[in-house]
């Protein structure tokens, strides 16, 4: 059976394919297809070429329509005879098995889509037990309804025939017997990774009821947003951070103290659009130490041209976690790297803007998203001090509020 973990990210070549649909005008459609690039890049592939198709609807049969798919085929083949090998097409939307296995019968190449690839990087990023096992259970939950496709080069060798058929000597039997015996060991894999994801959740609850009367604070965010960046600041840890999507998959808890008050912030794995249903679920254990927070810093990259896209697809998932209700404090990082463009001629290329001041930030239409909202730059260590006193009032708060009695065990100072 085939094994969907991989073991070993080696550098591909890589195309892209993404539909402009009534729902999904071009310039979103591109957006989309930066950010599958970005997945690639971070999966070890180099991205050579986009293909993009304005059509109404997905094609349910293909994706694209029969005429980009022959586009991108003939591509492939020119590029091959260029002795430049295409090793991957990637599609920015999840395909069935059905449209799988017809793109991979005519380009002939390996093809993935956005939620098999994000699964990828989630292997290769998993590094505890829990992680591992989180995104064992997703990979057996998204393989189980493409069990058909893996047993296509069987039907292509023995001519199609399935059990007591006729076919190649060698090659009889192994068909639906073989494909319903995976479809058990599959079903009875996931049974027992559900149980051991409870066994971890129980300890992981039990570690959780031992922390003491502090409070909980937890980042949230989108991927690559700099929130381990801010963890490492606030926490003096070295938590792995890297300009990388999903550089952090493991939560990480960290006790930290702001003037002479003491409380657990936790840094968790960072939300992506379309992040896989199945990746989602099975993560929700993970997801636990955003649940059981006193108060949630969402975190934003406001040098990206979408940040609005990202905050409200974070605010989805947060709902979806029953936690959109949490007191919040939305955190604007990278304004390093944040140009000022609303007073400027559009001819201007983005190296000519100038930086906005801080002090400019605090009076944009950003600052009202928010009255709880702080503009900062995470690497550079702008405006850190302000933000530790904003953190120090708000926790204070929490504090007072949910341990009146315990106030003596940590003196809060004015």
């Amino acid at each position: 059976m085939k094994e969907f973990v991989i073991s070993e990210v080696k550098a591909e070549t890589a195309v892209l394919v993404g539909l402009i649909t009534p729902q999904q005008n071009e310039a979103k459609t591109e957006e989309y297809l930066d950010e599958l690039e970005f997945l690639a890049d971070t999966a070890g592939a180099v991205t050579v070429k986009r293909f993009t198709q304005k059509v109404g609807g997905i094609n349910q049969t293909t994706y694209v329509g029969k005429g980009k798919l022959a586009e991108i085929k003939q591509y492939i083949k020119d590029e091959e005879d260029n002795e430049r090998e295409v090793g991957m097409v990637i599609f920015d939307d999840e395909l069935s098995a059905k449209q799988i296995h017809n793109i991979e019968k005519e380009l002939k190449v390996k093809i993935l889509d956005r939620t098999s690839l994000i699964l990828d990087i989630f292997a290769m990023r998993a590094q505890t037990a829990s992680a591992k096992t989180q995104v064992e259970l997703a990979q057996y939950r998204y393989m189980l309804p493409r069990l058909q496709r893996l047993w296509t080069h069987l039907e292509r060798q023995a001519g199609g025939s399935g059990a007591g058929g006729k076919g190649s000597v060698g090659l009889r039997g192994p068909g639906e017997t073989q494909l319903e015996m995976d479809r058990r060991i599959i079903l009875q894999r996931v049974t027992l990774l559900k149980k051991r994801l409870e066994d971890i959740d129980k300890q992981k609850k039990t570690q959780r009821k031992n922390r003491g009367r502090l409070i909980r604070v937890a980042l949230v965010g989108y991927t690559n947003v700099g929130k381990s960046t801010i963890m490492n600041l606030l926490a003096k840890s070295d938590v792995f951070a890297e300009n990388k999507l999903f550089a952090t998959l493991d939560t990480t808890v960290r006790k930290v103290v702001v003037q002479n008050l003491p409380f657990l912030l936790a840094d968790t794995v960072g939300f992506i659009r379309k992040l896989p249903t199945d990746l989602v679920e099975s993560f929700k254990s993970t997801l636990d130490e955003v649940r059981e927070a006193d108060m949630l810093l969402h975190v934003v990259d406001i040098s990206h041209p979408d940040f609005e896209e990202q905050i409200r697809v974070v605010n989805a998932t947060l709902k979806d976690l029953e936690c959109a209700d949490k007191p919040q404090m939305i955190i604007f990082n990278k304004i390093d790297n944040y140009r000022w463009v609303e007073k400027e001629p559009d001819d201007l290329t983005p190296e000519t803007k100038e930086n906005i001041t801080l002090e400019e930030l605090k009076h944009t239409w950003m600052a009202k998203l928010d009255e709880n909202c702080l503009f900062i730059s995470a690497k550079q260590k702008d405006n850190i001090d302000e933000f530790r006193d904003v953190l120090y009032r708000k926790v204070r708060e929490l504090h007072v509020q949910k341990y009146p009695y315990n106030d003596f065990l940590y003196p809060i100072m004015d």
